[in-house]
This record gives C-alpha cells, sequence and structure tokens, in this order.
C-alpha cells in the first residue's frame, strides 16, 4: 500500500524531498553554509514551484561553490555573470545578488557573534497540537515569520519576506505542517 503524502507523491525527486528531509530538523555546520542554501534557495523559489528549485539544486550547489558562506561572499561582477550565464542554475540576477548579498550578511553576523539558526529559532511558533487537517490550514506566514523576515531584513538579507522565512520554517523543522492523513502527520497530543 502507498504511503499518502502531503506532497510530491507524482514525482520521484519531490517524494524523496517529502519523506526524507522536509519538516524535518537541520543539522547544521559552524559556517551554518546549510542554513544559507535553504535561506537562499527558498528566494530563488519566490513566483516558482518548490520542485523547479529543487531540480536545479545541485546545479545550484555547484554553482555556489556549496553555499560556503566566505567564498560567496567574495563573488564579484565576473561571478555574477558566470552565474547569469549558467543555464542549469535559476538566472535571476536580482536573486543572485541576494545570494551573494546575503552570505555577506551572514559573516556579519558571525563576525557579530551572532548564529542565524538562533535567530530563527528565537522566532519559532508555538508547536500546534495536532497536524492541520487540510493545505488550507496551512498559513502562508505568521507572526513569527514576519518578525523573523524584518530581523532578516535589518541584518542585511533580502527575498527573506515572510512567506519565505514560513517556507524555510517548515522545510528545517522549525515547523511541522504535515496535514492530517499523511505518513509524517504527527499524532494529536494528549492534553492534561
Amino acid at each position: 500500500m502507498d504511503k499518502v503524502r502531503c506532497f510530491g507523491a507524482n514525482d520521484p525527486l519531490y517524494q524523496a524531498y517529502h519523506d526524507e528531509e522536509w519538516g524535518r530538523p537541520l543539522e547544521v555546520s559552524d559556517d551554518e553554509r546549510e542554513l544559507l542554501e535553504r535561506v537562499c534557495l527558498e528566494g530563488f523559489q519566490a513566483g516558482l514551484s518548490w520542485l523547479t528549485v529543487l531540480r536545479k539544486r545541485e546545479a545550484f550547489r555547484e554553482a555556489f561553490d556549496d553555499f560556503d558562506p566566505a567564498v560567496v561572499a567574495g563573488y564579484d561582477e565576473d561571478d555574477v555573470e558566470r552565474l547569469m550565464a549558467n543555464p542549469e542554475i535559476i538566472r535571476n540576477r536580482m536573486k543572485i545578488m541576494a545570494t551573494i548579498g546575503n552570505a555577506r550578511a551572514l559573516n556579519a553576523m558571525h563576525d557579530d557573534g551572532e548564529r542565524l539558526a538562533d535567530l530563527i529559532l528565537k522566532h519559532a511558533p508555538e508547536p500546534r497540537e495536532q497536524a492541520p487537517l487540510t493545505a488550507f490550514d496551512v498559513p502562508s506566514s505568521t507572526e513569527e515569520s514576519e518578525a523573523l523576515s524584518k530581523a532578516m531584513h535589518k541584518r542585511g538579507f533580502r527575498f527573506v519576506g515572510p512567506t519565505t522565512m514560513y517556507a524555510l520554517m517548515q522545510a528545517i523543522g522549525i515547523v511541522d505542517d504535515h496535514i492530517k492523513g499523511c505518513w509524517l502527520a504527527r499524532e494529536p497530543r494528549l492534553l492534561g
């Protein structure tokens, strides 16, 4: 019997993303490149389907030096032109420039003794008592994602609007929005 999924059932790559990655806590290295990747890819997704980005993720990793913040922060106009000429990634100059700026913002946070993971966790909403009943019960943004967006903008990040930040929280397991009936949905908690 096939497992019921919130999304991804009709595409093997999307299915694997749902089953093995989405909504699960992210292991973060000291340089937080994993978070930089997720923030930037969520930004590249704006206006597109996540599956489009997912299909290009390996090309993004190669093009952006595995999202190493120290390397990406040093990109110059030649790198921007190299990326704009790469047909394997989404070639949007504003999003490419935002990725470079986001690497610089992340490095500045680290220089100030801050961690992006801590900033995101600071804005985590309270866990739900039970799984959403349908996709319509899942918000596109929340007060917490709006506050996170403002905090990120204040630190120099771009393409980090409230909807994008909520999608990030979902993707890295800060919120769990697997809908009821999905094989990964939580069981309701017993109160009392």
